[in-house]
């Protein structure tokens, strides 16, 4: 009996071992896209300092670990409204993004996203379903 549950440790170990390999592969990412205006004295410097400081203060917290962020800055638009630029952020999946949210309100990122509202607003966001094109 032993010989057998030790069979089916194994085979249970290799299921899990090639399903978290091919994941990725497969895998939805999450990516929350904030429209920000910058105020009229802010340099991208500052605003490029203040978005890494953001994201190492995510990555410090519960379901940020493993977040990743970029400003997108216009070169050529027809009409971006409002915005000035943009600052994306991807989770990995649903469940790692929930985390992180549920638990920035008081985070130290949010302490810093207050900070950052010194030289950039983003009062408008939406959440997106990326899906890899084969």
């Amino acid at each position: 009996m032993n010989k057998a549950i030790r069979l089916m440790l194994v085979s249970a170990m290799l299921f899990a071992v090639v399903m978290v390999a091919a994941a990725p592969a497969n895998a939805v990412r999450v990516s929350q896209v904030f429209s920000c205006e910058q105020d009229d004295d802010a340099t991208e410097e500052q605003i490029n300092t203040g978005a890494a400081k953001w994201l190492e203060a995510a990555k410090g917290m519960k379901g940020g670990e493993n977040l990743e962020a970029w400003v997108y800055y216009p070169v050529a638009v027809a009409n971006m409204g409002e915005s000035d630029l943009l600052f994306v952020v991807v989770a990995p999946t649903f469940e790692e993004w929930g985390v992180f949210w549920d638990n920035y309100e008081g985070s130290p990122a949010a302490k810093i996203d207050k900070e950052n509202q010194e030289f950039v607003v983003c009062p408008d966001s939406a959440l997106w379903e990326s899906v890899p094109v084969k």
